[in-house]
């Protein structure tokens, strides 16, 4: 046995699906091969030691939404795959899946652009869902999109039901996609707002002279949340299908889809951490930093969430990266400055973020320690078809690991962090609990919270599995 190639992860605490227990990680070739106490270090060349020293050891994180290198009309988002990457890794998360498709071009081109914008720049593993704006009207001609989707290693879709300049789609288009989405297995996701209506609102808001940022909570109000994950659960009902609807912002939509699931929809949902600590006091204050859709709620909505995510009602804490830079956000979507609302380039920043801010939520005691991993890595896993690969710390897995040290403490402004995005939506809040050892397939990623030996391109494609009948 060649141990030059060996990692010993010793002195933990592991957290994962399993439960909580004192065990140290042995890891062979980039993957986990032993889970137990007293892990010996033989050989004549011994392994390398992380030691732990009694903090947590988890799955590294698996954050299912984000947009790097997003082009907004005039502007892209601040993150490529390399910086974003980066950021993730800093910050405990070893595997995004991030979403290709800027509008209506064709599939193949958008799988392609994102291919090549990943490779050669990301540092931890990434995987890809398509944006689907068409669907081809025979339901055997559906079905062999999505299937021609599973052969290039992308098991999963996503449907908006806002944005009708360039990204929405009408309930037909969304019920031939769960359709096909049931004889396939390719998940189905949607952006749940309705697009009709904030149009209603947006013109009216525009009409009356409210065309600041504070305007935007009233033209996208949770209504409009529900209304959508009502639409797009009755319909993935009649098909018998499973839905996944991204970024749940509000009370409200939680309720529509607690009712689709009791009613027997297969609904699953995430939430961001946005939405568990900010609040659209900021919008009403007129900064257009904090311009994202759906927008930031009222506090009774982020308590909802809190108890919905403790509850397991909502499953997964995603980010939905897709920061801007001061610069960019005056400049608007056009180019040479915004003129209201709707020319803000909309977005937050999370990546980095995400495990330790999920982590205030134990701390509060909001969560138990297992519910905070398995919303940002082991039901990620299981709902996006890596359950096979990451997602645990299990012998087998790829060795994506996290030594968490509970007592460490960060700031969180944008000085601290490594996105290129220059402020952060957190700035001010110090936090404490943050990864002190970061491990992407058995090589050391990040230490306290800093990049170790970055290697740009190190990061592979993961090709996911389509959902089980």
């Amino acid at each position: 046995m060649d141990m030059a190639t060996d990692l010993v992860v010793r002195g933990g605490t592991v957290v994962d699906g399993s439960g909580t227990r004192r065990a140290d990680v042995l890891v062979r070739g980039g993957r986990i091969v032993a889970v137990e106490e007293g892990i010996a270090v033989g050989g004549a060349l011994g392994a390398d030691v992380v030691d732990a020293g009694g903090a947590y050891v988890v799955p590294g994180g698996i954050d299912v939404h984000t947009h790097f290198a997003l082009p907004v009309g005039a502007v892209t988002s601040a993150d490529d795959f390399e910086s974003g990457t980066l950021a993730a890794a800093c910050g405990g998360t070893t595997c995004v899946i991030d979403f290709a498709g800027a509008g209506r071009e064709p599939w193949q081109e958008a799988l392609a652009t994102w291919h090549d914008r990943a490779r050669g720049r990301a540092l931890v593993d990434y995987g890809l869902h398509l944006t689907v704006t068409e669907m081809p009207l025979d339901p055997d001609g559906a079905a062999q999109r999505f299937a021609a989707f599973v052969e290039h290693g992308v098991t999963s879709v996503k449907l908006y039901l806002a944005y009708p300049d360039r990204l929405m789609v009408d309930d037909d288009t969304l019920g031939r996609a769960l359709a096909a989405s049931r004889r396939t297995g390719v998940r189905v996701c949607v952006h749940a707002e309705d697009g009709a209506t904030v149009e209603t609102l947006v013109a009216e808001a525009v009409a009356a002279g409210r065309t600041g940022p504070d305007a935007v909570p009233s033209v996208r109000p949770p209504s409009v949340e529900a209304e959508a994950v009502r639409r797009a659960a009755g319909l993935a009902g009649a098909a018998g299908a499973w839905l996944y609807v991204v970024h749940l912002s509000s009370r409200a939509g939680l309720q529509a889809v607690l009712a689709a699931r009791a009613s027997g929809v297969d609904i699953h949902t995430e939430t961001c951490p946005h939405y568990l600590h900010l609040e659209q006091s900021h919008l009403e204050a007129g900064a257009p930093d904090f311009v994202c859709a759906p927008p930031l709620r009222q506090a009774s909505d982020r308590a909802a969430l809190w108890r919905a995510l403790d509850a397991g009602d909502v499953e997964v804490v995603s980010t939905d990266h897709c920061p801007f830079t001061t610069q960019d956000r005056r400049r608007g979507t056009g180019g040479t400055g915004w003129t209201d609302f709707r020319q803000i380039p909309g977005g937050l920043s999370g990546v980095e973020t995400r495990l330790s801010l999920v982590y205030q939520g134990v701390l509060d005691r909001r969560l138990s320690l297992e519910r905070w991993v398995d919303a940002t890595s082991g039901s990620p896993a299981r709902l996006f078809g890596l359950d096979g690969v990451k997602g645990a710390v299990r012998p087998g897995l790829d060795a994506d690991l996290v030594v968490f040290d509970p007592g460490a403490t960060r700031r969180l402004d944008a000085a601290n962090l490594h996105s290129r995005c220059d402020h952060s939506p957190y700035a001010g809040l110090e936090v404490t609990g943050w990864p002190a050892v970061t491990i992407s397939r058995g090589d050391v990623v990040a230490v306290g919270g800093e990049p170790a030996d970055p290697r740009p391109g190190r990061g592979r494609f993961v090709r996911r599995t389509p959902l089980r009948p």
